[in-house]
């Protein structure tokens, strides 16, 4: 009797072994395909684009989760694509198939199911229309003479002072505000800061010698804060292509 239960107990051992070793290859191999939750919405982003940027900070300060899918420009998928035919990032495919092509509706899709920290400044009318008002100055007015001076050999019809000179502008309007208070509309930080961080940290790096001595003291102490702050260090964080490697990442809370 002895016997048999060391055997039987020997048996069920083995079983429960080959059990587990088959879930854990199961799981590798899930891993390998990459497979998501069905519910979980898709990113697409490249890491060094300022508006997947603005986009991926949206997603980790709301908590909210997606399956990341870093890709190159020159080589966008086929899927990307499909879904959005302008082929620029981000796009994000939500769970019931809508799809959002702007970096902007994307962060505030993301704050707009959950946003601890109100970044969407609800309750405060006036401050959300300055911001409003300062982020369409930056996407429409600063980002064509940010592009103008990083690539001023692309267009040679002026020299890279007067694109750089031209950008300085808005520069100058966000050193006015941030001499009053911490953040660009008040103490704390908002959607404004978060959407335009990323395209004055692009026009910094265009010539840092030139950007370090540059009369903007509380534009440079905002920016490194930004820069050097917890959630800039966790959406640059590096992913492999997802046209190399098939691979996806969730990316948020």
């Amino acid at each position: 009797m002895l016997i048999f239960i060391y055997f039987s107990s020997r048996s069920w051992f083995y079983s429960l072994s080959f059990f587990f070793s088959r879930l854990r290859i199961t799981k590798i191999i899930i891993q390998k395909m990459n497979l998501t939750p069905m519910s979980l919405p898709t990113l697409y982003s490249f890491r060094r684009c300022p508006y997947a940027m603005r986009a991926r900070l949206g997603i980790l300060l709301s908590g909210t989760s997606v399956s990341l899918r870093e890709i190159i420009l020159k080589y966008k998928p086929e899927p990307m694509l499909a879904a959005s035919p302008k082929g620029t990032v981000p796009v994000l495919i939500l769970s019931d198939g809508r799809i959002l092509e702007e970096s902007l509706d994307i962060m505030h899709w993301a704050l707009g199911q959950n946003d601890p920290h109100n970044l969407l400044l609800v309750g405060h009318t006036h401050l959300q229309e300055q911001a409003k008002t300062l982020i369409a100055s930056n996407d429409t007015d600063f980002k064509p003479w940010l592009d103008k001076y990083k690539y001023a050999d692309r267009f040679p019809e002026n020299t890279q002072e007067y694109y750089r000179q031209q950008g300085e502008k808005f520069i100058a309007q966000l050193e006015c505000l941030l001499s009053q208070h911490e953040q660009i509309l008040s103490d704390e930080p908002s959607i404004a800061d978060y959407a335009i961080f990323p395209f004055i940290r692009q026009f910094s790096g265009v010539d840092k010698t030139w950007f370090n001595q540059a009369p903007y003291p509380n534009l440079q102490l905002w920016l490194a804060g930004h820069v050097e702050g917890a959630s800039f260090t966790s959406i640059m964080k590096k992913y492999p292509t997802w046209l190399e490697t098939s691979e996806e990442f969730i990316f948020g809370d």
